[in-house]
């Protein structure tokens, strides 16, 4: 079948990539938007397609591609060979002819071992575009699970994404409900939670 390809190219569409000044509720399902691919989609409360990780009919890839509604790519996400595994993000920018070109890997997602229990996952978020090198996030969740908490490096809670529930019934694992709160980078946050689902074989 026809691949709906990333666009690299500059346009308009639905906000993905600032931060909001209130608490915002996402829809993910884990399913991609493409017949038989593997990726993920995510709505906005207004039932908007926002983000989207599309990878047709491989799953575990070396790398992905977080996009906006129109396809156009955020992040790139590649997985580095190593013993115990670590993934970067290169944030997409547009350059003076409106194309979209990669920039520097502006995070680095590497698990921890051996400090929870063998049912937890915990990774730390290396930030390489914050000059404070004492800045950093952690990602914690459960072995094969999509739910998590993202936190900073004091502990403060910035994202957490749970199974989403319809009249206080929950919804399959590959549905979740994904709070952000106010003033963080919500495109930041979708590309971890890609890395996330990378980790886990859910994309």
């Amino acid at each position: 079948m026809a691949k709906i390809h990333p666009n690299l190219s500059i346009g308009s569409s639905i906000s993905s990539s600032c931060s909001s000044l209130e608490r915002e509720t996402f829809t993910i399902w884990m399913k991609s938007l493409v017949f038989h691919g593997n990726g993920c989609t995510v709505y906005n409360s207004g039932g908007e397609v926002v983000f989207r990780v599309d990878n047709y009919q491989e799953r575990c890839k070396s790398e992905v591609f977080l996009m906006d509604s129109s396809g156009k790519v955020l992040f790139s996400i590649k997985r580095k060979l190593g013993l115990f595994g670590c993934w970067e993000g290169i944030k997409w920018s547009n350059n003076s002819k409106g194309i979209k070109n990669k920039g520097r890997p502006c995070f680095q997602v590497r698990r921890n071992r051996g400090i929870f229990s063998r049912d937890i996952l915990s990774c730390r978020v290396n930030l390489k575009f914050d000059e404070n090198v004492g800045s950093y996030y952690r990602i914690i969740g459960l072995e094969g699970k999509s739910t998590l908490k993202i936190i900073d490096f004091s502990g403060q809670l910035l994202a957490e994404a749970v199974r989403k529930q319809s009249l206080g019934v929950a919804l399959g694992e590959d549905v979740l409900k994904l709070t952000v709160e106010p003033h963080v980078d919500q495109s930041l946050i979708m590309a971890l939670v890609t890395v996330y689902g990378s980790i886990n074989n859910k994309l």
